[in-house]
């Protein structure tokens, strides 16, 4: 009787706190019923909106939302239970609203589930615009923000892009997983001082995967209810449809693990003085004056990590995928490389101002397959209006960065991985350059994208340099790769094969020699696992 009733009190509890907060949304609604439209959209339905309007599960919210240009143009917007989404297709708007107006366009939305539940929102990347974002955003910009700063870690880089080779060379078959080893490598040595297992998976590398893919599924508005209907996170466990608390638990779990336990490694090296200097090292050494600080320092931390790891897989990953569906690209590639630095050396960051063909192959991987092709969504702070359409304080900001790198006015052929649509011919301007596009938006601009890009470089140099790409053989047969991008807020080509070996036995041998001069040096796992947090 006892559960009855408590089943009949919640039931209330949700049809009076829903009845509310729809009055309250109706209500706003005519607060601003002289204002401009909204941008155009599909007919919301009583109550719900456009609820039935999001992205179906499963599909790429960039293809989803890119019906809204034909039926609708440069910008539209679609409400869910008062919460508006503005899709933005024009380049020209979204440079308007989130560069020129970014004082108004520059916070994130408040996202109950991956911000709130899971603790994402102490991110840099979901943060709102406020002083810790201020602080997340000095702590990197100091250690990332300028090409000086960058360039001290490209022996780094030039190194682990070293054991990638070598990784690849010794195990074709597990290209994804060493990529996650390389980019996990670059950066838990600059965020923490940490290093990775050299042979086999590394716990914190693995951690970190998990913890992305998790973002990436928690990330996507529209995506979870409980964003929409903030009330539902106040319901029991047991009542039905609260089994996303469940997992917002668990998934906040890995995210405090991955935030805590490298700062508990990092605080017992320095504590036996044998810590090697890195991003968190030097902010524990400045004054630290409350909980509050410190927790900022650890979020600063943690957003590195989190952030330069993921996207640059994804990058990669983008990469090779292109290698073996246009193999006239590797070709060209190739022939610079050798013709530019030869065949007994590997290629190095210093010699990127003399390989154009690869440093346009960096810039077309960024454009073929952006890391974000929705961008994380910008919040207005403020109401606005644009084009004449009135944008509502607390709005979403969507700009559909796939479309802005396929748009055919501006890149031919779109489709196409053609690395020379960015070099200069008698015949050819070049096509604009995505790095304005895929890092980003005013206030918001990715502060490691220096480093990424440096990583890109030295990754695709390298790995042309020795490797031959290509389809994978199966009882004597090549099979074409799927080609296919998964949904999220960072998103990733669908597993696929691919042959890799060495272009002669002269480059394995080059491979061969990097543990030479690049030797393996003794992991910190079982240290950082068995660490007390």
């Amino acid at each position: 009787m006892d559960l009855k009733m408590d089943f009949v009190s919640v039931g209330r509890f949700m049809l009076y706190s829903l009845s509310l907060y729809f009055i309250y949304k109706i209500l706003a609604q005519f607060k601003h019923i002289r204002r401009p439209p909204l941008p155009p959209g599909p007919t919301p339905k009583f109550l719900v909106g456009n609820l039935g309007d999001l992205p179906p599960p499963g599909q790429p919210e960039w293809k989803h939302w890119l019906k809204h240009k034909d039926a609708y143009g440069g910008i539209s917007s679609v409400t869910i239970m008062g919460q508006t989404l503005v899709i933005v297709h024009d380049i020209c708007l979204a440079f308007e609203l989130l560069e020129k107006r970014s004082a108004k366009h520059s916070s994130r939305p408040k996202q109950v589930f991956a911000g709130e539940m899971m603790g994402w929102e102490n991110s840099l990347g979901l943060s709102p615009y406020n002083n810790r974002f201020r602080a997340l955003r000095k702590n990197m910009t100091k250690m990332l923000g300028s090409p000086t700063s960058s360039a001290r870690f490209n022996g780094l880089q030039e190194k682990e892009a070293g054991h990638f080779l070598l990784h690849i060379l010794d195990d074709p078959n597990n290209l994804t997983e060493h990529i996650r080893k390389q980019a996990g490598s670059v950066i838990l040595k600059i965020a923490y001082g940490y290093t990775t297992e050299p042979h086999g998976r590394d716990p914190l590398v693995e951690l970190a995967g998990q913890a992305m893919d998790q973002f990436a599924r928690a990330g996507v508005p529209g995506t979870w209810l409980v964003d929409m209907l903030p009330f539902m996170k106040h319901l029991p466990d047991w009542f039905p449809g609260a089994g996303f608390k469940k997992i917002g638990r668990l998934w906040g779990s890995t995210l405090s693990e991955l935030t805590e336990r490298p700062y508990a490694f990092v605080k017992h090296q320095m504590a036996e003085g044998v810590n090697e200097p890195s991003f968190l090292s030097d902010l524990l050494q400045q004054p630290i004056s409350n909980a509050d600080d410190l927790f900022t320092v650890k979020c600063s931390a943690m957003s590195l990590f989190t952030a330069g790891a993921d996207t640059t897989v994804s990058s990669l990953s983008c990469f090779f995928l292109a290698m073996i569906l246009f193999p006239e690209a590797q070709q060209k590639a190739q022939e610079e490389i050798d013709r530019v630095v030869g065949t007994n050396r590997l290629p190095e960051v210093a010699d990127r101002p003399n390989l154009p063909y690869i440093d346009a192959m960096v810039k077309e991987v960024l454009r073929w397959h952006p890391v974000a092709p929705m961008c994380l969504p910008h919040m207005t702070t403020e109401d606005d209006i644009c084009e004449g359409y009135f944008i509502p304080k607390g709005s979403y900001i969507m700009p559909n960065v796939w479309y802005f790198t396929h748009d055919p006015a501006v890149y031919k052929n779109p489709m196409q991985f053609k690395p020379e649509r960015f070099l200069a011919t008698d015949n050819q301007i070049p096509e604009p350059d995505p790095h304005t596009l895929v890092f980003g938006f005013g206030r918001r601009i990715c502060p490691g994208r220096l480093l990424a890009d440096t990583a890109l470089f030295i990754n695709i140099a390298q790995a042309l340099s020795v490797f031959k790409i290509g389809k994978a053989v199966e009882n004597g047969q090549e099979i074409d790769p799927v080609v296919e991008f998964l949904p999220g807020v960072v998103s990733h080509p669908a597993p696929f094969r691919a042959s890799i070996k060495s272009r002669s036995s002269h480059h394995e041998d080059l491979i061969r020699g990097i543990e030479r001069v690049h030797p393996w040096q003794q992991s910190d796992s079982k240290l950082m696992q068995n660490v007390v947090i």
